[in-house]
Order: C-alpha cells, then structure tokens, then sequence
C-alpha cells in the first residue's frame, strides 16, 4: 500500500493552486507591516544591529521571492520602515527557490537559502552580518507573558520538534509524487 507523506500533499496542493492565485491586497499589506514590525522588535534587542543599520540611513533594501516583494528603508534609528514599491532601490536580494519547500528546507538545516545579490556592496555585508549574528530571544519574549518556568518549557519542546522535523526531512525527497515501496534487507 502506497502512503503519501505530508509533503506530497502540500506539493499536490500547491500544484493545484493557479499560478496568477495572489491574497488581496490588504492581506499582504497587513502581513508585510507584521513581519517589519517582527524584524524591529528583534533588532531593537541587538543595540549593535541597530547602530550598524544607522550607518545605512536612508537606503532602501528590496527582498523578493517569486511574485511576492516587500521594500524597506533603514531609519535614522536603524530600523526599518515599509517602503512603498519603487524603481530605485540600494540593496536587491532575490530568493531563488522555486517552490516554498526549498525556500525553507535550507532553513531546517541551519543553511541560508539560496540569495541573488544586486547593488551596494557595504549595505549587502552589513544585512549579512545581521542574518549571521541577530537572533530572536523567543523564550525571553514569552517568559514576558507566561513567565520563566513555563517559557522555558514551551521553548523546549519547540526545540524538539525543530529537531525531530530535521531527523525526518533529510531522508525524504521533498515532494516526492508517490511514495516508494520500503527496501528489502538483505
């Protein structure tokens, strides 16, 4: 008996989907302001991320995956503020995955997914450095609602199924159409 995996059926889902299929406008509006509002909230943690982004005042960094783009420009404060869409932009950085699953199964990996670069050189280290060396302090952030002990146990437990997930995706062919028969051993 053939089984499908969880992703076979995300792949067959996926390839169902027509490919003009887009959210509404104002879904990607209100979900590109939560992620700006998401990499603020991490950056205000790191006063070091923040004085790096300083020194880049005023430039604009374009992230694009597929047909979806969001745009921002550093502040004086070195945060970031959504930038409406524009021709002229400082920092291009193209996600090359085709599909969601290779988008984020370097991701599971600890790997960076696959990113072409176009524009200024310093801006484009200064956005590695904070990839490289920004992270979010999830539990420290939830502790400030549950408190410690239970923050820690939620983060836990999270923690195990990052890596039970990273045990199964390596021996899997991402979005294999059918299933194989199991090996027979010798």
């Amino acid at each position: 008996m053939a089984t499908s995996s969880l992703f076979s059926f995300a792949q067959s889902l996926f390839a169902r989907l027509p490919p003009t299929l887009t959210p509404p406008d104002w879904a990607v509006s209100e979900a590109q302001g939560r992620l700006v509002l998401l990499l603020n909230h991490v950056l205000m943690q790191e006063p070091l991320a923040m004085e790096r982004l300083a020194r880049q005042q005023g430039r604009v960094v374009r992230v694009q995956w597929r047909d979806f783009h969001f745009q921002v420009r550093i502040s004086p404060a070195g945060l970031l503020q959504l930038e409406r869409a524009t021709d002229t932009t400082d920092l291009s950085l193209t996600l090359s995955a085709a599909t969601p699953w290779e988008l984020v199964a370097p991701l599971l990996e600890g790997a960076k997914p696959e990113v072409q670069v176009q524009g200024d050189v310093q801006l484009a280290a200064d956005i590695n450095w904070l990839i490289d060396h920004v992270r979010w302090d999830m539990e420290a952030d939830l502790a400030r609602i549950v408190g410690d002990v239970p923050a820690h146990g939620l983060c836990d437990i999270g923690r195990q199924m990052a890596q039970a997930l990273r045990r199964f995706v390596p021996g899997r062919a991402p979005f294999a159409a059918t299933a194989s028969a199991p090996e027979s051993q010798a």
